[in-house]
């Protein structure tokens, strides 16, 4: 068990060599630029899933994105609190000092947060911290529950994921600034589907109210 670890330890320190002498050189300009300051365009808020890579499926470089991963991609509903909260606090950074211009909130296929949420509650006693997290999805996982088959989990599932991201959608409006720039103009809000298996994205389209493929196969 010990040399697995080893292994893996290896070739992260074999990764920032390769990144120092290759990436790095390739966008040195890029970096020398970025020192002292970032202005990106996007908010990308997304899950904590190790399969998602926000600037590999966007082809965007460092400083574009500013990324926020939790699990689920969920964004907490507007309210005063003195607690600690990284997310929040995140989104407001982004949008009231860095003055993005769009925020994208993406789910994916095959989401543990999301299928977590549809199973009974005691199943995570284990995991005190993911289930008082998940409790931000209840009203996502009542409807998937009373609209979608029980024998039918695949649909569950995909409901659950693309539900979740309108309803963290209608969370971020409920922040007043996020609000005021959006009816404004001066900030959109896009709600994504990333299925990992294909590298298809779906984008929610408001006026129909269901999310529609943005990137298919041009072959």
């Amino acid at each position: 068990m010990c040399s697995g670890r080893v292994m893996v330890t290896e070739k992260l320190l074999k990764g920032i060599v390769n990144f120092r002498n290759g990436d790095f050189e390739t966008h040195r300009q890029l970096f020398e630029e970025l020192k002292d300051n970032q202005k990106p365009h996007t908010l990308f808020i997304t899950c904590s899933d190790s399969r998602i890579d926000p600037n590999m499926i966007t082809g965007t470089l460092p400083g574009e994105l500013f990324i926020v991963r939790n699990v689920a991609n969920i964004v907490p509903p507007c309210r005063e609190t003195s607690e600690y909260v990284s997310t929040t606090s995140a989104i407001e950074y982004a949008v009231q000092m860095l003055g993005v211009e769009n925020i994208i909130v993406c789910g994916h296929s095959n989401c543990g947060g999301c299928s977590a949420s549809l199973n009974a509650p005691e199943k995570l006693d284990q995991l005190p911290h993911t289930k008082k997290w998940l409790e931000l999805m209840e009203s996502v996982r009542e409807r998937v529950l009373s609209e979608f088959a029980e024998d039918e989990p695949t649909v569950r599932e995909w409901m659950m994921e693309q539900i979740n991201v309108v309803e963290q959608l209608r969370h971020l409006m409920t922040y007043p600034y996020i609000y005021e720039k959006v009816m404004a103009k001066e900030l959109m809000l896009s709600g994504w589907h990333y299925m990992i298996e294909t590298g298809e994205v779906f984008i929610y389209d408001y006026r129909a109210g269901e999310f529609r493929l943005a990137n298919g196969s041009r072959a």
